[in-house]
């Protein structure tokens, strides 16, 4: 194995911001050239390749600047962050320049028709490719009046601009808020000796970032309500500098729609996806919220009564509500109390130096691949570089591709989990093949000086979820980068991970990834089967929450008559959520990172592909998780395909039949006396 040489060298990662830039206007101006060349064809000579496989490849060619503009995720290097974001700005406002071109709309066309009228044959996914780019400049306006497709221009460049900066003030957010040690009382010593201590007025103060591994602990550990208040109300404020990007992006959106014809921007984003319209979006919410909302307040009372009687012990005042900050701190004590499950305890049995290694074997073993960590410079030191082979490999043509781990939370790097498909994969002009690279950016919590870096379960589940992502980037194989991976349907794009997350439950699976951090001995079976019972904890309330955000998300894309988001977030919380509030509304809305990267009028699709999630688990993997043969069909029928077939082929042909919803109900609603109402 070690003998074997990729037949392509990992991305560079040795720019300087000039690079960054110069690279980036380079690639932009080559990709122009092919434009302006498709354009001057005659109609005549309009044809499959000297159009659609000439603007396919330079499109790849663009997206090949990925590793440059993900700089502005990762880096510590604020110069080289911004070279980076104003990449992306160049690239955006080139996009929105290149899908407005009605010189090219029309090569297309010519070249649409001469492919019929020669009949000329074309693969399966040649043909996606022709209706795709079809569709692309009919979305784009193109067959608009020239004042209107003017206005559209400058209005996407706008938006574009808009959602750059939302996501660099997300990124670079460095908000910290103070706690005596005695407010802090109940979050595990661990975690508090991890947070940087200062003094002010002779009081010892400690610093909490918003970060996930310094936040969370406080809202679910910290015993003293007050302290979860505070802590939950400068977390939900501390991106308010986004307030007025996020009321610009949506006035624009409405703009944007209205011009192309549609009655919202819902409608518009939806036309493309699995559900197909907004108001299916509407009915498969309003539908979930109907049948989630009694389940959910059977939980609201169970984790209230155990509050009252908490407030009770500690003679704490008791007013009766259920208040946001108490929901994760009470789900969590609901869990320890009757199930006697410690997550503090479960987290000593997921060292970091365990896990991951653990998630790559089991990847690995069930899809037929092997990891190689190969030496060189990366953007980071902490990051881990890997050349990705066929379990099998005997020659350069089991490479599979690259891929990078970015595991540990520092300066203005991205705060949470995501995978970013950096190059895509597909065949080139000379008839080989461009190989993939797929990085993922996490924010696992360090060493402390008492432990090494532990893993919560939820933790775990989350890895498990986005290497997913991963895979399907490593192993999909398309002929044309715009069908790569997980360039699939928005609302389908989850639920490969989605399914992954099953292994995390299982007690084969637990037993492989963990080991105590002292003793060495994997999870023990009480406790492996105390974690698997709290799947499904107080999941009424889980779900409501995610209807939360999907509701907010799909009412600010189709409602033309809110301005007041900050209201709307908190009263739709409140009503959906279970959850209140009390004081001032604080704007959440404003680190919604998700409406400005790319999930827009979208977010349903987490729950709305947890149906396809639970369906190909349960009618494959359910039997036996690790069997490397289910995996092998996993790989050929969903993996592999990516986006150059329509995702209801993919699940039929993995299925073996349509997919249905009896899975997925089950699962949520099987130990629920809610049964019986679906």
């Amino acid at each position: 194995m070690s003998a074997l040489k990729a037949p392509q060298l990992p991305p560079s990662w040795k720019h300087s911001a000039a690079d960054v830039l110069s690279l980036t206007k380079a690639a932009i101006e080559s990709n122009r050239k092919v434009h302006d060349s498709v354009a001057a064809l005659s109609p005549a000579d309009c044809n499959f390749t000297s159009v659609y496989v000439a603007l396919a490849s330079a499109d790849a060619e663009l997206e090949n600047l990925e590793p440059l503009l993900f700089y502005q995720n990762v880096s510590t290097d604020k110069e080289l962050r911004d070279a980076a974001t104003e990449a992306e700005n160049l690239v955006r406002n080139f996009s929105v320049e290149a899908e407005m071109r009605l010189d090219v709309f029309k090569a297309k066309k010519a070249a649409s028709e001469n492919i019929t009228k020669d009949a000329v044959s074309l693969t399966d996914e040649e043909k996606r490719l022709v209706e795709k780019m079809l569709l692309d400049g009919k979305r784009a306006g193109l067959d608009l009046p020239e004042a209107q497709r003017d206005e559209l221009t400058k209005l996407k460049k706008e938006l574009s601009q808009v959602c750059v900066k939302f996501n660099k003030n997300f990124n670079e957010e460095d908000g910290k808020i103070l706690f005596t040690l005695e407010e802090l009382k109940g979050v595990p010593a661990d975690v508090v000796s991890g947070f940087p201590k200062r003094t002010e007025d002779s009081k010892e103060l400690y610093e909490v970032t918003h970060k996930t591994p310094d936040i969370f602990p406080v809202f679910k550990y910290a015993e003293n309500p007050e302290t979860r208040r505070r802590a939950h109300e400068s977390y939900d404020a501390r991106l308010a500098i986004n307030v007025d990007l996020f009321d610009q992006a949506l006035s624009l959106r409405r703009q944007i729609a209205a011009i192309l014809g549609y009655d919202t921007w819902a409608d518009y984003i939806t036309e493309v996806k699995m559900v197909k319209s907004a108001h299916g979006v509407v009915q498969f919410l309003d539908d979930l919220e109907t049948k989630l909302r009694p389940v959910g307040i059977k939980d609201r009372e169970t984790l209230l009564a155990l509050k009252k009687e908490e407030h009770a012990e500690k003679g704490i005042p008791f007013d009766g509500e259920f208040y946001i900050w108490d929901y994760r701190y009470y789900d969590r004590k609901y869990v320890e109390t009757e199930l006697k499950l410690d997550d503090s305890l479960v987290k000593e049995y997921f060292p970091v130096t365990v896990v991951v290694p653990s998630i790559l074997h089991i990847y690995q073993d069930l899809l037929g691949v092997r990891f190689q960590e190969i030496p060189g410079e990366t953007w980071h030191p902490e990051v881990q570089q890997f050349a990705v082979w066929e379990k099998d490999a005997k020659d350069e043509s089991g490479f599979v591709g690259y891929c990078y781990l970015d595991l540990y939370p520092r300066a203005a790097k991205y705060s949470h989990a995501a995978v970013w498909g950096l190059i895509p994969g597909r065949d080139l002009p000379n008839g080989k093949r461009n190989y993939p690279t797929a990085a993922m950016v996490a924010n696992l919590a360090k060493p402390t000086p008492d432990r090494p870096a532990l893993m919560r379960h939820d933790d775990v589940v989350t890895f498990f979820h986005e290497m997913g992502h991963v895979f399907h980037g490593l192993l999909s194989k398309t002929k044309f980068a715009r069908f790569h991976g997980t360039s699939v349907a928005r609302d389908f794009v989850e639920a490969p991970s989605q399914m992954l997350e099953n292994w995390c439950w299982e007690p084969r699976v637990l037993q492989v990834m963990s080991n105590h951090y002292k003793t060495q001995q994997p999870l023990p079976a009480d406790l492996i089967t105390k974690i698997i019972k709290s799947r499904y904890v107080n999941i009424g309330l889980f779900y409501l929450r995610q209807l939360f955000f999907a509701k907010f998300d799909i009412k600010v894309h189709t409602d033309k008559d809110a301005t007041d988001y900050t209201t709307l977030w908190n009263d739709l919380r409140t009503s959906i959520s279970l959850v209140k509030t009390k004081g001032d509304p604080t704007p959440g809305q404003a680190s919604f990172a998700h409406l400005t990267g790319g999930y827009d009028a979208g977010y349903y699709g987490y729950t709305y592909s947890l149906v396809f999630a639970a369906d190909m688990y349960a009618t494959v993997f359910k039997k036996d998780p690790l069997d490397p043969e289910s995996g092998r069909l996993y790989r050929e029928k969903i993996l592999r395909p990516g986006g150059s077939r329509d995702e209801n082929v993919s699940l039929k042909d993995f299925l073996g039949r349509a997919p249905n919803s009896n899975a997925f109900l089950e699962g949520i609603f099987g130990s629920s006396k809610s049964t019986s109402s679906l």
